[in-house]
């Protein structure tokens, strides 16, 4: 019997005293630093250059600065850019309605460094620019007052679109032509360059 009452003394004294060791461990565990995602600041720049035959005509630079994380494959997370002009659209209707078409450059770029210490780029380019125009007529003059034949028109703009996404893998100080593409229409070639470099 005393045997008894003494083990039933241990087990009760044991449960009074597990919760204030473990009180006590909170503490160190809560206070262990988390792990951190380690980046890469690397500034890509992103050229878009137009040729029309063998004479380059047009060279556009863009530069983008982006905090690369060290990883295997690419994270979410876009550095964004938006450049260009609003051009009126005149869209019809007795009151002459009007519409304006943002024209110009989008680029959304993403980035990861290797454990190899190469970078993962991905690119969403985006490119449009007014070439010439065209008259859409508005309403009919009378013929008798108006010698003009464009009165009664409005000039409406002709829209070049270029698009591409991209995928790439590049070396420190690396330049890679990432695309070439002809304007079916106007013949003119375009070709863009990515070049990537660490911030220093």
């Amino acid at each position: 019997m005393k045997l008894g009452t003494v083990q039933a003394a241990s087990v009760l004294l044991l449960g009074m005293c597990l919760p204030i060791c473990q009180a006590q461990d909170k503490p160190e565990q809560e206070g262990k630093p988390k792990s951190e995602v380690l980046t890469t600041p690397v500034k890509a720049t992103i050229v878009f250059t137009e040729y029309d035959g063998d004479k380059k005509t047009k060279s556009l630079p863009y530069t983008l600065y982006i905090n690369a994380p060290d990883a295997t494959e690419l994270k979410p997370g876009w550095v964004k850019l938006r450049v260009g002009s609003r051009v009126p659209v005149y869209t019809g209707g007795s009151t002459g309605n009007m519409t304006y078409l943002d024209v110009g450059t989008n680029i959304d770029a993403r980035a990861a460094r290797t454990p190899e210490g190469n970078f993962l780029i991905h690119l969403h380019l985006e490119r449009s620019w007014v070439e010439g125009s065209v008259f859409v007529p508005i309403q009919k003059p009378p013929e008798a007052t108006v010698p003009d034949p464009n009165a009664g028109s409005f000039r409406e703009p002709i829209v070049r679109q270029f698009m591409s996404e991209l995928d790439l893998k590049l070396r420190e100080g690396q330049t890679l032509e990432g695309t070439m593409a002809t304007d079916p229409i106007s013949g003119k070639v375009i070709k863009v360059e990515v070049s990537l470099s660490v911030v220093k």
